[in-house]
């Protein structure tokens, strides 16, 4: 099989994936994937290299991170990397405009290629590190905090798509007198929703319950579910093509 021909069935096989995928040769990209592309904003390989220069520009010089100043003199990004446990190939990139993600490098060398596939790990990062500094649970209720989910909110809508459903929310509203109502409150409603459902402390005497759900008709089920005296419920369920971020839009 010709190289160009080789070339082009992993460039299109490259470009169904989500992760960033690069082919090097000789310490130069000769293929970037569309994730790629749409990562860096630009529209071909070319435009890449004009704007970039060489790759190991693009990763970050954070300290938890891999990057440039890590690498010994005569040494290549992708050598000292390998060096590094599988778990520790973690390096720091920015979008356009200028977002910080971070990503699992996975390198592998054929035939004088060689092919790094980035894995995006920005939202399990950031739940690793929150759940380790205890910052997940709004500690006067029990609740999840609502900063804690706000920061993983688009590893629900990952999750959503992944499973082909919607996300529906229900704001609850109490009327009680005092903050320390509230545990006994949450612990209510924790037995009666299921374990992968979030309740999260939205304001002073509210909470939002996220959950998936097939439909519409199974949303409303949940708010009579949980419907409990003392409380007001305001049901909103995600439209069509409507991001999670837009429904908290709305909910606000």
């Amino acid at each position: 099989m010709r190289e160009g021909t080789s070339l082009a069935i992993i460039q299109s096989i490259s470009d169904s994936q989500q992760d960033l995928i690069v082919v090097f040769e000789d310490d130069a990209p000769i293929l970037i994937n569309r994730a790629f592309k749409k990562f860096f904003a630009v529209s071909s390989l070319d435009e890449y290299k004009e704007e970039f220069g060489p790759f190991i520009n693009n990763f970050v010089p954070h300290p938890s991170y891999f990057h440039s100043e890590k690498i010994a003199k005569g040494s290549s990004w992708v050598d000292a990397i390998l060096e590094l446990e599988e778990s520790e190939r973690i390096v720091s990139m920015m979008t356009s405009a200028y977002e910080p993600h971070a990503f699992l490098v996975k390198v592998r060398k054929i035939d004088g290629y060689v092919i790094a596939v980035f894995e995006d790990i920005t939202q399990t990062l950031i739940k690793r590190i929150m759940i380790e500094n205890n910052a997940s649970i709004d500690q006067p209720s029990g609740a999840y905090a609502k900063n804690y989910f706000l920061h993983i909110v688009q590893s629900y809508q990952d999750a959503a798509s992944f499973n082909k459903k919607i996300i529906s929310a229900i704001l609850i509203k109490s009327d009680m007198k005092s903050e320390s109502e509230l545990p006994e409150l949450v612990k209510h409603f924790k037995g009666i929703i299921r374990q992968d459902d979030m309740l999260i402390r939205w304001g002073d005497n509210s909470l939002l319950l996220i959950y998936l759900v097939d439909n519409l008709t199974n949303a409303q089920r949940m708010m009579d579910k949980i419907d409990t005296e003392g409380c007001s419920f305001t049901l909103i369920t995600q439209k069509e093509k409507e991001s999670i971020k837009e429904l908290i839009k709305r909910i606000d």
